[in-house]
C-alpha cells in the first residue's frame, strides 16, 4: 500500500544545490531541517549503508523535493515498495497486478499497463521520495564511502497513515488475487506513538479480512522504532502473513527489537556473517512461525544482502526454493547492471567461500561450489536456501533492488495448499 514517485539522484549533488556544507554524520530517527538531513545522510555514507527516513516539516521537504525533481540529473520513477514489485511482476505478460497506494498522475503515467489502480486510489497530488544515492569510493568533504547506497526520506502522509489498506482489502473479493504482497508499514513511525498504534491495530483487522487460502508477503523495509518493530513481531502482523521478506539492516533491527540472537551486535562490519544471519532467521521461524504449537501462517522468509541471498521455510509448505533463491540472485545481478542477462564481465563475486552455519548450534561447515550455486541445510524442520549473488560492478540502480528480488523470489516460489 506504498507507493510514490521516486527522485533519484546523486546525494552530494542535492545536498551542494541547496547549499549544505559537509558536515561530520549523526543519526537522527526522524529529520526537523536542512542540517538533521546533511548529518544523517553523512552517517550513512560514511558507512555505506541504506536508510530511510521522515521528514517532518512539509514546506521545507516541498523545497527540497522541487529542487531536487528540477535538478538536470535527476531521474524520476515509480517508487514505493508496493509500487516496485507490482512493477517487476507485472514485466510478466500473464499477470494482472491490482495495486492500491496513494496514486498521482506522474505515477499513473509510468506503471505498466498490467497494473490496475481502483478509482479509490487515485489522489491529484503525487507523494514524492527522494533518493540520495551515492558511488563506493565517493567523497563528501572528510566522509568517503565504502560501498554504493543510498539514503531515502520524504514527507509522505498518506503512505504514513496506510491511507489505502482498507480500499486494497475491500478491492481483493472483486480481484480475486492468488497472492497478496503488502509493504509499507515502515512509513508509520512518521505518526505520534498513538496514532501509529491504533492504524495498526486497524491494519491487523484488515489483514485478518483476507481469505486464508490466499498466502500473504510482507515485505519490511527501513526502521528506528524498537517498540513499533517489536509490536509487528510479537503482537500482531507476522502471525498473519505467510512470507516475509526483508535486508541485513531489517534484520539485525528486528533481533535487536524483539531481544532474539546477537542483538547485542551494534553492526554489521563488511559482509553480514552467514551462521549469525541463519541464526536470527532460525529463531524467528521458531518463535514467531508456524509449528505444531502455534497458530501463526509464517512459513517462509526470503533474506538478501548484496553478497548472498537465504531462502528459509519451515519443512512442508514451500516448494521449488532453489529456483525461487536462484532466480532472485540473478534479478539482483541484471537489475543493478541494468542488463537483460546477467553479463560477467560486468559483476563480480563478493560472497564467502567457505562459511558456518550457526553459531548457536554445533554448526557445519559448508564450501561452495561453483557447479551447484545454491547450497543447502536443514535444522529442526527448517530448510535453509543459500546462495551467492553475481553483484555489479558498477551499479546503474539500486532502489527497488530488494523489492525486485523479493517479486521475483515470490514468482517462483510454490506454495502448497494446507
Amino acid at each position: 500500500v506504498n507507493t510514490c514517485v521516486d527522485v533519484v539522484l546523486s546525494g552530494v549533488k542535492l545536498l551542494e544545490a541547496l547549499g549544505l556544507e559537509p558536515s561530520d554524520g549523526k543519526n537522527h530517527a526522524v529529520l526537523n531541517s536542512g542540517q538533521d538531513l546533511k548529518e544523517a545522510f553523512a552517517y550513512f555514507m560514511e558507512r555505506g549503508a541504506a536508510a530511510e527516513r521522515f521528514f517532518s516539516d512539509a514546506k521545507a521537504f516541498q523545497d527540497i523535493a522541487r529542487t531536487a525533481s528540477e535538478h538536470p540529473s535527476a531521474q524520476l520513477y515509480v517508487g514505493g515498495n508496493a509500487a516496485l514489485i507490482g512493477q517487476k511482476l507485472a514485466t510478466n505478460p500473464d499477470l494482472k497486478i491490482l495495486l492500491c497506494g496513494p496514486v498521482g498522475p506522474k505515477l499513473h503515467e509510468l506503471l505498466n499497463d498490467n497494473v490496475v489502480v481502483p478509482p479509490q486510489s487515485m489522489q491529484e497530488r503525487d507523494e514524492f521520495h527522494l533518493i540520495l544515492e551515492y558511488q563506493a569510493g565517493e567523497q563528501w568533504g572528510r566522509v568517503r564511502a565504502p560501498a554504493a547506497n543510498r539514503f531515502i526520506f520524504s514527507h509522505d502522509l498518506s503512505n504514513g497513515a496506510l491511507n489505502m489498506l482498507e480500499v486494497f482489502v475491500s478491492s481483493l473479493d472483486e480481484f480475486q488475487p492468488d497472492l497478496v504482497v503488502l509493504s509499507g508499514l515502515h512509513m508509520m513511525e512518521g505518526q505520534s506513538k498513538e496514532m501509529r498504534q491504533r492504524r495498526l491495530m486497524e491494519a491487523v483487522a484488515s489483514i485478518s479480512d483476507i481469505p486464508t487460502d490466499i498466502p500473504i508477503h510482507l515485505e519490511l523495509a527501513s526502521m528506528t522504532d524498537q517498540d513499533f518493530m517489536s509490536n509487528i513481531v510479537h503482537q500482531q502482523v507476522f502471525p498473519l502473513v505467510n512470507s516475509i521478506g526483508l535486508n541485513e539492516q531489517e534484520l539485525l533491527f528486528l533481533t535487536q527489537s524483539a531481544s532474539g540472537p546477537h542483538a547485542s551486535l551494534a553492526s554489521w562490519s563488511g559482509i553480514p556473517d552467514v551462521g549469525v544471519v541463519s541464526d536470527i532467521l532460525f529463531w524467528i521461524l521458531k518463535e514467531h512461525g508456524r509449528t505444531a504449537e502455534r497458530a501463526s501462517d509464517l512459513t517462509r522468509i526470503h533474506f538478501h544482502t548484496l553478497a548472498y541471498h537465504i531462502l528459509v521455510t519451515v519443512d512442508g509448505h514451500w516448494g521449488n526454493q532453489v529456483a525461487a533463491v536462484a532466480a532472485g540472485a540473478r534479478a539482483a545481478g541484471t537489475q543493478a547492471c541494468a542488463t537483460d542477462t546477467i553479463d560477467t564481465s560486468k559483476v563480480f563475486l563478493k560472497a564467502p567461500l567457505e562459511f558456518v552455519t550457526s553459531h548457536t548450534e554445533a554448526p557445519s561447515k559448508i564450501s561452495l561450489n561453483p557447479d551447484e550455486p545454491v547450497v543447502q541445510w536443514h535444522r529442526e524442520g527448517i530448510s535453509f536456501h543459500f546462495t551467492p549473488v553475481l553483484v555489479c560492478k558498477d551499479p546503474v540502480r539500486t532502489v527497488g533492488l530488494g523489492d525486485a528480488i523479493s517479486a521475483e523470489g515470490l514468482l517462483y516460489s510454490e506454495v502448497y495448499p494446507q
